[in-house]
This record gives structure tokens, sequence and C-alpha cells, in this order.
């Protein structure tokens, strides 16, 4: 693809990704995405033949994977070479919380997806999970199962811990700040953090 349709094409991409977490899906207009993105309708049909419906899988697939990369980033840099198990989980919680604050614009999108899950095709929701959410609770659930192997703690269902540990670190901070639409001081999320942390050791250190 040449560099003009490349740069076009990401140009209509972040228009449609700013017009789906503003206004969601039902709402949302091919011709609002347009004059967001600074394009003709034409042009998006030309990149985008079924329109908004494509328009918004790739902006939910598209923003998944770019928050994943962070995440397994996260995983590599936070949870091997572990030396204080709490502390190092505690750096791993804020590295994986960080997305919502970097990504706002696709964070904004996912919001609104959950608002209006009942009006989205389920093809949409199934391929937003498998390249988002899915795909990253795996990668912890898989690092899960090394660290109980090495005798750091006790998983027996490596998936059902990593799903444990996201939801005690982070599913206050996600509800206080509304999947990071509303900021949230770093000494409460710092709380929150390693409250969280302690309580998942508690049920998951070795005995």
């Amino acid at each position: 693809m040449r560099q003009g349709l490349v740069e076009k094409r990401q140009a209509i991409v972040r228009g449609a990704r700013s017009v789906f977490g503003r206004d969601g899906y039902t709402r949302a207009g091919v011709d609002s995405i347009a004059k967001e993105a600074g394009v003709s309708s034409r042009t998006i049909y030309n990149h985008f033949p079924q329109g908004k419906a494509q328009l918004f899988r790739v902006v939910v697939v598209e923003g998944a994977e770019e928050v994943v990369q962070a995440h397994l980033d996260a995983i590599d840099r936070r949870l091997y070479k572990v030396t204080d198990l709490e502390a190092d989980l505690v750096d791993f919680a804020h590295a994986w919380l960080a997305p919502m604050r970097r990504y706002r614009d696709h964070f904004a999108v996912v919001r609104q997806l959950r608002a209006e899950v009942g009006h989205i095709p389920q093809e949409f929701l199934d391929a937003w999970r498998a390249a988002g959410p899915d795909r990253a609770l795996k990668e912890v659930a898989a690092r899960f199962r090394e660290l109980g192997e090495e005798g750091l703690f006790v998983a027996p269902d490596p998936e059902r811990a990593a799903t444990h540990f996201m939801l005690l670190t982070g599913a206050e901070i996600n509800d206080r700040t509304y999947q990071g639409a509303v900021p949230l001081a770093a000494e409460e999320r710092d709380a929150l953090i390693v409250s969280g942390v302690r309580a998942f050791l508690r049920g998951y250190e070795k005995r």
C-alpha cells in the first residue's frame, strides 16, 4: 500500500476512534467520521467498503492489539527475574493498568462498546475479546503457571488466579475512574494496588 494511502487509512481510523469513543456505535455516522478524519465519505468507502460496521471492527481490534502489546511488555519486564514477589507484583499491576491512561481514545471506545453491547454484532465483541482481554489474560495465566511451578505461590488453576489478580488489583480502579476517564490520585491508586496484591497473595501463598 502506497504511503499516501497508508496515511489516509490511518487518518480514517483515528477519526473513527474519536467519533466512536464520543458518540458510540449506534449514533456514529460515516459523515461524522469523514469530518473528523478530514476526508470525504467516498474516501472512507474506498478504504472500508462495508462502511461504519467494518470501521468499528477495525477500531476495536487494532486498539485492542496495541493495548495487548503494552500488556505483553509489562509481563516481560515485571514478571521475569522475580526477586521480591509482592513488590514485583505491585510493579506489574501498575504497568498493567498504565494503558488506560496511555490509550484513552481506545478505552473511550471500549466504554461505549460495553454500554451498547446489546446493539453491537456478537462477531465484533468476540473479535475484540480475542484480540485484547482474552489474549492478555492467557499470557498472564501462562506466566502465573510458571511462577507456581517455581514455588512462589500455589495456583492450580492459573487462568483463575490471573483473573483474581486482575480483579483484586484493578476492579476498583476501573470502577472509580470509569476505565480511565476520570483521574485518580496517585496515592489512592498505589494504595488500591498494594492492598489488592496483598489480598491475592493471602489467597495464593504457599501453606
